[in-house]
């Protein structure tokens, strides 16, 4: 879900976060491997959203390090991809 920051590795920042297994809605960061996403049957891309935003604070907040959305999102607005650090 996120790109690894330089020198470090996306899913070890998450885990050591306390995100594996997150659930927002249909969404929830996997508990196998912290940098994947799983939803449910016929969840949202909005959900997603919110656990990548989630996500993303978390890490930013303990670590200070600011991941970025490896996906590429598209019909979302500027707001929403700048909560996920997606690049347009």
């Amino acid at each position: 879900m996120f790109t690894n920051p330089p020198g470090d590795s996306a899913g070890r920042l998450i885990d050591a976060a306390g995100c594996r297994g997150l659930r927002l809605g249909s969404a929830e960061v996997s508990t196998k491997h912290a940098n994947f996403i799983q939803v449910d049957e016929g969840g949202s891309a909005a959900d997603v959203i919110e656990v990548m935003a989630a996500v993303r604070a978390r890490v930013i907040d303990r670590f200070d390090v600011e991941l970025h959305a490896e996906t590429r999102l598209v019909g979302f607005d500027d707001e929403v991809m700048e909560r996920v650090g997606a690049r347009q």
